[in-house]
């Protein structure tokens, strides 16, 4: 490992126990700052209810207020997601509705890019819809260093993550994938124990200067173009314990896995694939039956570049 990255592995790792809440609170006020939390969200009815349930009570309230808004941006549920969200008191904004001028494309990135025009917050943590068992140390983990440390710019969580009963067995596209990629070609990030992972937060200062892809490498991206923005001493991440979400099969980990090699290609040579498709295998009646999917080649420029944007900051 290199000694810049071990240096930092000491100085910008810590757990969500080093910043008391009363110290996010007070650190809020003295700065004047505001927090939006927003949940990206698909055909997530079972779990999106009680995260953000969790959030307005523990978080929203007039003697702990660190959290502004929630926001919740569904990108096209077929299930109760928006239903279950806006009762559970999350503003509910549908990803077509933002910037409309613009036709939405499908894809994570898609949606986060977007919600920085929903939102208003000079923080914003982005929380997947999928997880279970919810703490709200998801939040104030990463949300601490920035109230706290004005040299910090943009945390990531980190968690064990378990395959069922198989403990750390989870993230297989991170260890198969994303690991290899950032220790390879971008070693300074190495010491990121869940590169991949979805809770993560930023000032909107970082995020408006950012591209975002519009599927799953949104995550790798955005790393590896904050690195080269703002340094690694402006990176963190914080311990918040263990991560439990409904794992997708291995095909769809295939998908994610060749839109995380896309993002990374661009960076590395902004060049172009060869053939920027997936072909995959399923069993039919007649043997292997090939299924080929589209990779993401889509980014958003950065939100500074869309007038909309600009016109709002400046109102």
């Amino acid at each position: 490992m290199l000694e810049d990255v071990e240096r930092w592995l000491s100085t910008r790792s810590w757990s969500v126990e080093d910043r008391p809440l009363k110290k996010l609170i007070a650190a809020k006020r003295s700065t004047g700052s505001t927090v939006s939390v927003v949940l990206p969200a698909l055909n997530e009815e079972a779990t999106v209810g009680d995260i953000v349930t969790v959030i307005r009570r523990e978080l929203m309230t007039a003697k702990v207020p660190l959290v502004d808004e929630v926001v919740v941006i569904d990108s096209g549920s077929t299930d109760r997601t928006s239903e279950v969200a806006a009762a559970a008191g999350a503003r509910v904004v549908h990803r077509d509705a933002i910037l409309p001028r613009i036709p939405a494309l499908p894809g994570k990135g898609e949606v986060l890019w977007r919600s920085l025009l929903a939102t208003r917050g000079d923080v914003v943590a982005f929380v997947d819809a999928d997880l279970k068992e919810f703490s709200a140390d998801f939040v104030t983990g990463i949300v601490g260093p920035l109230l706290t440390d004005p040299g910090v710019d943009l945390v990531k969580a980190m968690y064990d993550r378990p395959l069922g009963a198989a403990a750390g067995e989870g993230g297989r596209v991170t260890e198969l994938m994303a690991r290899p990629l950032l220790n390879m070609h971008w070693p300074r990030l190495a010491g990121f124990v869940q590169p991949l992972g979805g809770e993560y937060a930023a000032r909107r200062s970082l995020l408006e200067r950012l591209p975002f892809p519009v599927g799953y490498g949104v995550e790798l991206g955005m790393l590896v173009d904050a690195l080269h923005l703002v340094g690694l001493d402006a990176l963190a991440q914080v311990d918040v314990g263990v991560r439990r979400h409904r794992h997708q099969d291995g095909q769809a980990l295939g998908r994610m896995s060749a839109a995380i090699y896309r993002t990374a290609q661009l960076r590395l040579a902004r060049g172009h694939l060869i053939r920027p498709v997936l072909t995959q295998f399923e069993r039919g009646e007649g043997g292997f039956e090939p299924r080929t999917y589209s990779v993401d080649l889509e980014e958003r420029p950065p939100m500074v570049d869309v007038a909309e944007y600009v016109s709002r900051q400046a109102a």
